[in-house]
């Protein structure tokens, strides 16, 4: 039995195209500003990808959000927690929570897995890692966000069905 609500060929590749070259810009530019981690750039621009522009906005401000309550809950942690398994555990569970009491449901995820690479891996400079951190996901972001603003490409095929 098929999916109804699983995205037609077209529509997929619509979104394979959008995603792919939005990542591509995304790692040009990060390249080009010698960020740290073009990787991350990378990342925001593929999880926030979408067909509709209002949709890859929405992804946007979670991943924005996640993105920032992530790295500086980690930032704090790391100062007080030892790396290893239990702090990383413990800190994804704060971390999480909070976007919870913050209701930022949609930002949960990524909350936690930015919290934890913080305490995990960057207790000598968690303020500057969170900081590039942000700055790479946030062109990441940007070129999604203008990227989905682009016409589709790839017409459905179907009169009507596209804008």
């Amino acid at each position: 039995m098929t999916d109804p609500s699983a995205p037609t060929p077209t529509a997929a590749l619509q979104l394979a195209v959008r995603a792919a070259l939005s990542a591509g810009l995304a790692v040009a530019l990060s390249q080009a500003l010698h960020l740290q981690a073009p990787l991350y750039a990378m990342l925001g621009a593929v999880i926030v990808t979408d067909l509709s522009p209002q949709q890859s906005r929405q992804l946007a401000s979670q991943r924005l959000a996640g993105t920032v309550l992530g790295a500086g809950v980690g930032a704090v942690f790391s100062r007080f927690l030892p790396a290893g398994p239990a702090a990383i555990g413990f800190s994804i569970l704060l971390a999480m929570a909070l976007s919870g009491v913050l209701r930022l449901h949609g930002a949960a995820k990524i909350t936690g897995y930015i919290c934890a690479i913080v305490v995990l891996n960057h207790h000598d400079q968690p303020w500057t890692y969170a900081f590039s951190r942000l700055v790479e996901t946030l062109l990441g972001i940007g070129v999604a966000v203008l990227v989905s603003l682009v016409p589709k490409l790839i017409p459905s095929g179907k009169p009507g069905a596209d804008p």
